[in-house]
């Protein structure tokens, strides 16, 4: 069996089928990692999230930012659900929404196989978190996403502060941990998000690092692929596998193969969205 880690999709699914066609996807012995941002900007997003939900049983998805966010538009009333971009609106209004949105709901910040070696998010973790501390974090804004309180959560879900801290309660605890597994890039020595750092290395303020350049930062015993980054493009060093490479804005869509510790990655690509 062959696993493979895919980067950001963003509702792009002409590459997604180049992809899946390259690589030689064969659902009855390989699996499928996709790092989150399955919908938005690319201009198939319906046709993306049909085309990965119907392969749910053999793949893993985490949520990224921009799905998150549609699920959050997906609570307000149908006259602002009409002013959002004609990508979303698609999935929106579409016969089987109700389904596709149940779906996107249930998936998780995070997903480990420690067996294998590998643990996979979106965007980032905190520079003192190690894996277990990840996932008891990621469980608790999953508990409240799968549960009564999903609506309240979506909501309120959008803000850049709190700052992490293990003192946050409530619906700023949940934002800052959303924030942290979805939109990280660039953080103080502390931990602290910086936001509106979207740049490639090197471009960033004094005293901010690439999160997962922190110095002192926490051991991880696993592996991490992760997206959300199409400036930093394709990343692999200290255990950390970044494989966003931009296919909406025209990079490359990559797809990395899962092997085990030791073994060096196989890397495939296909052309991305003509933007």
């Amino acid at each position: 069996m062959t696993t493979w880690a895919i980067g950001d999709l963003q509702g792009c699914y002409d590459p997604l089928q180049r992809l899946l066609e390259k690589i030689a996807f064969d659902p009855a012995r390989d699996r499928l990692w996709f790092c989150g941002d399955l919908v938005n900007r690319g201009g198939q997003s319906l046709h993306t999230l049909r085309l990965v939900h119907s392969l749910s049983i053999h793949s893993t998805v985490v949520l990224g930012n921009h799905d998150l966010a549609l699920l959050s538009i997906a609570q307000r009333r149908e006259v602002e659900q009409r002013k959002v971009n004609p990508d979303l609106q698609a999935i929106l209004f579409a016969p089987d929404r109700d389904v596709l949105l149940d779906w996107l709901v249930s998936l998780p910040l995070l997903h480990i196989e420690r067996g294998a070696g590998w643990c996979m998010l979106h965007a980032g973790l905190m520079p003192k978190w190690n894996i277990a501390i990840a996932e008891k974090r990621a469980r608790e804004v999953e508990s409240h996403l799968q549960g009564p309180d999903r609506d309240k959560l979506l909501r309120n879900m959008y803000g850049d502060k709190p700052a992490w801290s293990p003192k946050l309660k409530g619906i700023e605890r949940d934002r800052a941990i959303i924030n942290v597994f979805t939109r990280m890039r660039y953080c103080t020595a502390h931990g602290r998000i910086a936001f509106d750092a979207k740049g490639a290395p090197g471009t960033q303020t004094p005293g901010l690092y690439p999160w997962f350049a922190v110095p002192g930062q926490a051991r991880r015993e696993l592996n991490i692929v992760c997206g959300h980054w199409s400036t930093l493009g394709l990343m692999i060093g200290g255990g950390v596998h970044a494989i966003d490479t931009g296919c909406v804005w025209g990079g490359p869509l990559t797809a990395l193969e899962l092997v085990p510790p030791g073994q060096p990655p196989r890397i495939v690509q296909v052309a991305g969205r003509t933007p």
